[in-house]
């Protein structure tokens, strides 16, 4: 279906500055046709049983793994990053999310329990309006589509349009399931324009967005005229605590990888380093040899770890946290705000590591989403708590000590939704969100899962 609107908006390749493709800029009238589509489809999706709905997102993953390169190649292209990285994550992870969702609809007893003289069933919420952002543009947009066609809602997609593509390549392989016209739509154009109408939109019943808390503030409000569910993922200013009996080597090596991962573009990149303060020269050392392995270059080359930003805008903003990092006393030990050597293109920022960094200052309360990693020495484990908690943000952590009991008791005092213990791995099926400004409501597993689904009581 064609958009009201005859505008369209370029899509930059932020490695070599060229227009690589362009979409539809969106029209309010768009969200309308896309949300009547999804309301008409709804009442037979939601009729479907479990087995059918996974049979759908079963094939689904079959046709994107089929495509992997090419969409890998799709993602690079639009937000710049590494292809390895996009092939093993930005494309991955998506699939281990569909792949959960087929084996936990195969689990999941949506006809009830009994409680008393009740019987409490789920049932699917509706229409939903999914609004993703640019910096995972395929595993955000997987993570609320999955769980929403598996809880049986129908479901209006609007994607970033910095990094718009992959989004469109979903569509196209849900068509190609057989998936019933109407049950995924996608509506392109900006978050003043289509993403409110869709958050405003009368017979949208669940909203679920991703991106900057500012955006999402907006989004809750908008979608409150409505009295419509709203599940927000924002953004995290996240804290590695490396205890004083940690591994050095091996903390501070995969600490750095998760601070400059998709160029620190990661809502839960672990951008704060706690480490005691006798080991902080030390860990400082560690990081400045580890900051080196992440030399910016191609991202279509396969050894480059670190691609440029996904747009000129957000370079420009994390330079200008260098600069503010600078100017209020943090010690610049490795990058720095100028342009990396021998790159005359592209949206580049150096890899930067900033030390005796102070939790009142702003590079250490505030997320500046690109790699720029801030260490911070403490004296007490008390004191380490006391400063992981200290900003408004509450989405990840991690924890490092010999001692995993010890580690443990540590990670259930940081008020974040998900935190890492000795550097384990992320999983798909488990509860992603966060505390405080990092939003509310959860992502994948039964607990994503259930974000789509009412719950009512039959009384007998």
């Amino acid at each position: 279906m064609s958009s009201a609107s005859d505008l369209a908006i370029e899509v930059v390749n932020p490695a070599t500055e060229a227009v690589v493709d362009q979409v539809p800029a969106g029209h309010p009238a768009d969200v309308d046709a896309a949300v009547q589509a999804a309301r008409t489809a709804w009442a037979g999706w939601a009729a479907t049983t479990p087995a059918d709905r996974a049979g759908y997102l079963e094939a689904a993953a079959d046709l994107l793994d089929d495509r992997a390169d090419a969409v890998a190649e799709l993602i690079t292209g639009d937000m710049g990053s590494p292809l390895t990285f996009a092939r093993r994550v930005q494309v991955g992870t998506p699939l281990a999310v569909l792949r959960s969702y087929v084996e936990l609809l195969g689990t999941y007893d949506f006809a009830g329990e009994r409680v008393g003289n009740s019987l409490v069933v789920r049932e699917s919420a509706g229409v939903v309006g999914a609004i993703t952002p640019w910096n995972y543009p395929l595993h955000q947009v997987v993570a609320k589509v999955a769980a929403a066609l598996a809880a049986g809602c129908t479901v209006v997609l609007k994607p970033s349009e910095v990094a718009p593509r992959a989004a469109y390549e979903l569509a196209d392989i849900l068509h190609a399931t057989g998936l019933p016209a109407g049950v995924f739509n996608v509506v392109g154009g900006t978050g003043p324009v289509t993403g409110e109408a869709l958050a405003r939109h009368a017979d949208v019943d669940v909203v679920s967005f991703t991106g900057s808390a500012a955006a999402g503030r907006r989004v809750a409000e908008v979608a409150s005229a409505t009295v419509k569910r709203v599940t927000l993922e924002l953004g995290g200013k996240s804290a590695n605590v490396i205890l004083p009996d940690a591994q050095l080597e091996t903390a501070v090596k995969v600490g750095v990888a998760k601070c400059f991962a998709n160029a620190g573009q990661t809502c839960n990149a672990l951008t704060r380093m706690l480490v005691h303060k006798d080991s902080h020269g030390d860990v400082v050392e560690l990081a400045v040899q580890n900051a080196a392995r992440y030399r910016p270059g191609d991202p279509l080359s396969e050894d480059t770890r670190l691609g440029p930003l996904a747009s000129a805008a957000q370079r420009d903003r994390v330079v200008g946290y260098i600069d503010k990092g600078l100017a209020e006393g943090a010690a610049l030990v490795a990058g720095g705000p100028q342009p990396p050597a021998g790159l005359a293109r592209g949206f580049y920022v150096q890899p930067t590591v900033f030390a005796d960094v102070t939790p009142e200052m702003t590079v250490a309360r505030e997320e500046i989403f690109g790699p720029v990693l801030c260490v911070l020495p403490y004296s007490t484990q008390e004191e380490a708590v006391a400063i992981a908690n200290s900003t408004p943000y509450g989405l990840a952590a991690a924890v490092w000590s010999s001692d995993q009991d010890h580690a443990v008791t540590v990670a259930r005092q940081l008020r974040a939704g998900q935190v890492e213990i000795n550097g384990g791995a992320f999983n798909p099926s488990a509860p992603f969100g966060g505390f405080g400004q990092s939003g509310y409501g959860r992502e994948l597993g039964v607990h994503g899962l259930e974000e789509f689904l009412e719950v009512k009581a039959l009384q007998f």
